[in-house]
């Protein structure tokens, strides 16, 4: 362990959330969420994600229309024990039927057990979106489903549709998240059909269950590709909308019926299938 760290402390003016996605999604190292900030800490410095934060701060004005500014504090901090104290703050969760914690926490005797660490943070299940997803497939999916993961991630959702039994493929336009998936999955002791770098237009297969939690802009984009493999009798489990744009989207998907709208916070979960199935 070196005698220093830097420490990354980010302060965004607004759209709190939304800086929380984009940490979850770009850094390689885990982060700590306060009321109103967070907290990057790793032994490497850390100007470049400085630099990326503030980009986004940009885009985020810009695509809002309205001023999105962060504060950045680097420093360079004594080493102690950060890590052992940065473990302890990461609490394990039960959603549904699963039980997610990192490998430093012991499993449930009772529960689905998926262990996750909050690496490339992807999905460890604290997210709403994550949760509400885990919560879909905790009460629809069933054993021997054929379920497809698009946009994986962290793979949690695979694995826990693996967990209950179902034959599942994975999928993410992002090598490092379907790597991450692999691994994860090893780390599980479950075993993907199949897995791959790209979209779901990639596979002739149709599924019982296709889950995509993503954002409200791209679940739109790919509807056509998530029909095309979903069984005319499948469930169709999308996460990541905002409450806003729920309307937005279910235009896209206007000839399937609602099951179920699951909500957190302000994020929604819909589960779907055909009307006339």
């Amino acid at each position: 362990m070196q005698d220093f760290y830097h420490l990354l402390v980010i302060t965004p003016s607004s759209n709190h959330n939304l800086f929380k996605d984009f940490l979850a999604d770009t850094l390689p190292v885990g982060f700590e969420e306060l009321d109103d900030s967070f907290l990057v800490r790793s032994e490497d410095e850390l100007e470049t994600y400085a630099w990326g934060l503030q980009q986004f701060a940009e885009a985020l004005s810009k695509a809002l229309k309205n001023e999105v500014s962060v504060d950045l504090k680097i420093t360079k901090e004594k080493n102690s024990d950060w890590v052992e104290s940065y473990q302890q703050s990461i609490q394990p969760i039960s959603v549904g039927e699963f039980y997610i914690h990192p490998t430093w926490s012991p499993p449930s005797s009772e529960l689905l057990n998926i262990s996750i660490d909050p690496a490339l943070a992807f999905g460890t299940g604290h997210h709403p979106t994550t949760a509400s997803a885990l919560e879909a497939i905790s009460k629809y999916v069933k054993k021997n489903d054929k379920f497809l993961d698009v946009g994986c991630g962290s793979a949690i959702l695979a694995i826990a549709a693996i967990k209950k039994g179902a034959v599942v493929d994975a999928c993410d336009t992002d090598d490092v998240s379907v790597e991450n998936s692999k691994l994860n999955a090893q780390n599980n002791k479950v075993e993907f059909n199949n897995v791959w770098s790209g979209s779901a237009n990639s596979t002739k297969e149709v599924y019982d269950v296709v889950v995509a939690n993503i954002v409200a802009d791209v679940l739109v984009f790919i509807a056509s590709d998530l029909k095309k493999v979903l069984k005319n009798n499948g469930l169709l489990v999308l996460s990541g909308i905002l409450d806003k744009y729920e309307d937005k989207v279910l235009r896209s998907y206007k000839e399937y019926e609602i099951l179920e709208t699951i909500k957190q916070d302000e994020w929604i979960t819909l589960i779907l299938k055909n009307k006339d199935s």
